[in-house]
């Protein structure tokens, strides 16, 4: 069947064309227009608007038949035939017909448009799958980044655009690439044929493919990428372990604070930080640590956890499982299968808790030097397949129900800690709080319990009485190669300030119930992180004593954070903090001549 479109213009234009040229319209003779079936849009039936005219017939359709359902109904309690129609119903009837012959002509009518607007779709060829192809690809190149094509599919109707003028046209960002292999590489994967994520396995150079995917997003984009620096990086270290699809690396400056005197060694802090004044202000509190006779700091816990929940038929055989895990001798049972796992893995206890049917199972185990998350889910993984021969009917719902709880605030990890459980304390002279402080003892005690405690209770803080606590973990986070979002439970810290020696000195701690730190693995290997880790003395893992690296690591941040808790709240007990910050955190450089 040889059908025509009733409107000329494209679906997709091809060329966009100029105020003064116009599109060339397909020349068709007379006899061509006889032969041709028409297909006539239902928005014809009316000379008003589409949407009025829908709304016009929609309208009348559902008023017909709620007129002719009543008055049905009401012939049938009456007993009257339903065959006797008066003239008013008549008419109703008449209506009906004309409503359902339009709404059938709108919807089918609209259905078959879009299937034959190619024109004989009983002859489908090679051609036609080309031209959809083609245009699939101008509906956007962001849309095919990362993925193939579709071999076959028909493109949707798409309502007719303005034209736009080339000079409305945003102009493409185009970098010409170093060799015309590249350009083509770049053109491929712009267009939907390569996929972004296999280029540097089809490349087999880490930093080729991370400079033609950062082409590509300008280009897709049309934004500049320029300040994105892409020299001077190992790409290479980062494949399959913690970046896909580079394009780049962001450059975070590194300070220095200390020395901290901390267990009668000395460590000098690296801080990787955007924010003005944060390792000034933590230098100043490893000052007056130091002056005072250094920090002690204490090690109460190490343990990661995973807390997998499973399901079962009944609340009864939940229970079960429960005292099963509980009960000291099986345990002994489940220790020695979760630590076939690992060399380094050791399961320490299990505590459950139930929720209706739903068992969550809390595992607590070391994890050597590792942070240890991939660690301790394997050996889980471990243990729920040894529970499934024990327990048919347990079903495992995720090896992750949130109950251990990982990168969230939660009070599990504020009472019975995660990862390494720390306790730092530090006596600090009264010549040292006026002197280095500038501030009294006696003013800081007061401002803590009214700050850092009530004014935290007031909030209903979870695990945050404290000044700034997450400022500096984040900062030794990022320096150290730790997981920045694990910064949510690791800044967990109560900080305790007390008068002691009659009143003369200050006596503050800090206890922090879940630091989640680790020396090896993730991205303590990649270079830079891995000098911090070397300039604090806790590079790699601990051949001789397993764990103890990541461990003194976990005392470093608990030392930090005590000395910049020590160095805010004496800002703003003496009233420094704004005058701190406008001095530190302030470019004073002229802009008008930077520019010029």
């Amino acid at each position: 069947m040889d059908v025509r479109r009733r409107s000329e213009k494209p679906v997709y234009p091809s060329k966009v064309f100029a105020a003064d040229e116009k599109p060339l319209k397909p020349h068709k003779n007379q006899q061509e227009e006889d032969n041709n079936t028409l297909l006539i849009d239902a928005s014809d039936a009316l000379p008003l608007p589409l949407y009025l005219t829908n709304g016009l017939f929609f309208t009348m359709f559902f008023s017909v038949m709620y007129f002719l359902l009543s008055r049905w109904r009401e012939k049938i309690r009456n007993s009257t035939p339903l065959h006797v129609v008066t003239l008013s119903e008549l008419g109703a009837i008449v209506s009906l017909i004309a409503s359902v012959i339009y709404l059938l002509g709108f919807f089918g009518i609209g259905f078959v448009q879009t299937f034959v607007s190619r024109g004989n779709y009983d002859s489908w060829d090679e051609n036609d799958e080309e031209f959809l192809l083609k245009e699939d690809s101008r509906c956007g190149p962001a849309t095919t980044l990362g993925c193939a094509p579709p071999a076959r599919q028909i493109a949707p109707m798409a309502p007719p655009q303005p034209a736009m003028s080339v000079a409305e046209k945003p102009a493409p960002l185009i970098t010409p690439a170093s060799s015309e292999e590249d350009e083509e590489i770049i053109k491929s994967v712009v267009q939907g044929k390569i996929p972004s994520y296999s280029l540097e396995s089809k490349l087999g150079d880490c930093k080729r493919a991370a400079s033609i995917r950062k082409e590509v997003m300008q280009r897709i984009t049309g934004k500049s990428l320029e300040g994105l620096p892409l020299e001077g990086f190992n790409y290479e270290s980062i494949l399959g372990q913690c970046c896909e699809m580079p394009i780049g690396y962001v450059q975070i400056p590194v300070g220095i604070a200390g020395p901290l005197l901390l267990n009668g060694k000395e460590f000098s802090v690296p801080m990787a930080t955007t924010e003005g004044c944060l390792v000034a202000s933590t230098n100043r509190g490893c000052k007056a640590i130091y002056a005072s006779g250094g920090a002690t700091c204490i090690l109460l816990r190490d343990g990661m956890t995973r807390a997998p929940c499973v399901r079962f038929g009944t609340a009864k055989r939940a229970a079960e499982l429960k005292f099963f895990v509980e009960d000291p001798i099986k345990f002994e049972t489940l220790a020695n299968v979760f630590n076939q796992s690992s060399r380094f893995a050791r399961l320490q206890r299990i505590q459950c808790a139930i929720a209706g049917k739903n068992l969550y199972m809390r595992f607590v185990c070391s994890t050597g030097d590792a942070m240890g998350m991939n660690m301790v889910s394997k050996g889980v993984q471990n243990v729920l397949d040894y529970l499934q021969n024990e327990y048919p009917d347990m079903d495992v719902i995720g090896i992750s129900g949130n109950f251990c709880s990982d990168k969230k605030p939660s009070a599990v990890n504020w009472i019975e800690g995660r990862g390494k459980s720390v306790v730092c304390e530090a006596i600090i002279t009264e010549e040292v709080v006026k002197k280095v402080l500038k501030t009294e003892v006696a003013a800081l005690v007061e401002l803590n319990m009214l700050k850092n405690l009530t004014g935290s209770a007031m909030a209903g803080a979870l695990g945050g009485f404290n000044a700034h606590a997450s400022n500096i973990v984040s900062a030794v986070f990022i320096a150290t190669g730790q997981d920045p979002a694990q910064n949510i439970e690791s800044s967990h810290c109560i900080t305790m300030m007390e008068a002691v020696n009659d009143g003369k000195d200050l006596h503050i701690s800090v206890t922090m119930p879940s630091i989640e730190v680790g020396t090896v693995g993730g991205g303590t290997q990649l270079a830079s992180q891995s000098a911090c880790l070397n300039l604090l003395g806790v590079k790699g893992a601990n051949r001789e004593a397993p764990g103890s690296n990541a461990r003194l690591l976990a005392t470093v941040v608990a030392g930090s954070v005590l000395a910049g808790e020590l160095s805010l709240m004496s800002a703003i007990s003496a009233g420094q903090l704004v005058n701190s910050h406008m001095k530190y955190n302030r470019s004073t450089k002229d802009v008008t001549k930077t520019s010029s």
